[in-house]
């Protein structure tokens, strides 16, 4: 009877840890200078739009060499996986964010992004991202208000 009791807290534990990693999105971020998002998993297909280097993509499906992508508004497209990267980058998506030198609003702002801004993500810690710009600025901004990884 034990031995069945722990099977099943043991089935449990397996499987709540398999659908948190389930629910957890696979991100890549622009490689180069620039990508181009196609409408269709080909480069005959129209391209949507460009995006520059950093910007991070949630990975929806995956067809060969191609990945079918989700940007910050929603908006699907492929790229073509070479010209991606597992590089962590966030992007803001509020109007301006303060970049702080430490985790918490009690420390001074050393810098302000605007939305749209694309930053290299360095680590991730208590609800806070350290960053930097592609001016080379370093510091902290609350995970709340950047999307990708």
């Amino acid at each position: 009877m034990l031995g069945r009791s722990f099977s099943k807290i043991v089935l449990c534990a397996t499987l709540a840890v398999s659908a948190g990693l389930a629910g957890a999105a696979e991100f890549r971020s622009v490689k180069g200078d620039k990508a181009n998002i196609r409408a269709e998993p080909n480069t005959r297909s129209e391209i949507a739009w460009e995006l520059t280097q950093g910007y991070p993509l949630a990975v929806v499906k995956k067809q060969g060499n191609w990945l079918q992508v989700k940007d910050i508004d929603g908006v699907l497209g492929w790229v073509y996986r070479p010209v991606t990267t597992n590089t962590p980058h966030y992007l803001v998506k509020v109007k301006t964010a303060n970049l702080r030198a430490g985790m918490g609003t009690q420390h001074r702002i050393v810098a302000k992004l605007k939305k749209y801004d694309v930053v290299r993500t360095l680590e991730k810690k208590q609800g806070w991202a350290k960053v930097r710009t592609s001016e080379g600025q370093q510091g902290w901004v609350s995970q709340k208000l950047v999307w990708g990884w």
